[in-house]
């Protein structure tokens, strides 16, 4: 009986690795499929538990497949949340909905703090300067589990003293409020992303599997005249979205504000 893991000079673990994604990817293996047991792995594959097990960690730290305690190892619906930002803003003032809708939103904190540093860098402020703070965890309505971890900073001549100080969700899409609460309108936006590594509590509040990189995106929302109005945090699991970026090509030559490095 053959293996199926290709020759070569790679760690024995990585081929593993390489020939149970191609299954996976080919469909021999679906979605909610169970893979055989380790024994039945380590026979097939000629290798030690150890190995097999590191071969598993890479799968599972890719999102390809979840380990359900006591139960055993499944392949993982591939299907990816997709994030559309250039869309969010128009329909939330046509429905007047919270911009993450599609969510259960619970607010765990709202109240006065310190910006830590890279939200000062947004804001183009101090670090330690005081804002009002809004933290959240948003969460899949049809199965409870944990899908986003984010806030938002508002200065505090904006939100002060007003309901956006209190935990509870508000009525609509918390840039409504802003721009009732400061008679300003939201004109212009800019996303920063980064794929990084958990801190240990986001691991553990998103159970996550060792080796999961998250997506950590900085927003932040400024005025006609220049002025923030808002900058919001959110960080997802890497192997739950998607970001779509929909935009028209210039046909002319232009000279941009900043040029792409990549």
């Amino acid at each position: 009986m053959t293996s199926g893991m290709a020759a070569g000079r790679g760690p024995k673990y990585h081929r593993i690795a390489d020939a149970l994604r191609a299954e996976i990817q080919n469909g021999k293996l679906q979605p909610g499929d169970q893979l055989p047991a380790e024994t039945t792995l380590t026979n097939r594959f000629n290798v030690a538990l150890p190995t097999l097990r590191q071969a598993i960690g890479v799968l599972r730290a890719e999102g390809l497949i979840e380990s359900r305690h006591g139960i055993g190892t499944f392949v993982k619906d591939g299907r990816r949340r997709q994030r559309r930002s250039r869309n969010r803003y128009g329909r939330a003032r046509g429905d007047k909905k919270l911009l993450s809708s599609d969510f259960e939103h619970r607010i765990i904190f709202a109240g006065r703090q310190q910006v830590p540093q890279h939200i000062a860098e947004a804001m183009n402020v101090a670090p330690g300067t005081e804002v009002v703070v809004r933290r959240r965890n948003l969460y899949d309505k049809t199965d409870g589990r944990l899908e986003e971890i984010g806030a938002s900073y508002i200065p505090v001549e904006i939100a002060g003293g007003t309901y956006l100080e209190e935990p509870t969700v508000v009525p609509k899409a918390l840039f409504l409020c802003v721009e009732d609460l400061s008679g300003k309108l939201y004109a212009q936006a800019r996303d920063s992303w980064v794929s990084r590594l958990p801190t240990a509590d986001e691991s553990d509040i998103l159970n996550l599997p060792p080796g999961m990189p998250v997506l950590h995106v900085v927003h932040t929302a400024r005025s006609v005249d220049g002025d923030v109005l808002e900058v919001s945090e959110s960080v997802w699991p890497a192997d739950r979205v998607m970001l779509i970026d929909e935009y028209e090509i210039t046909a002319q030559a232009e000279q941009p504000d900043a040029q792409s490095e990549i």
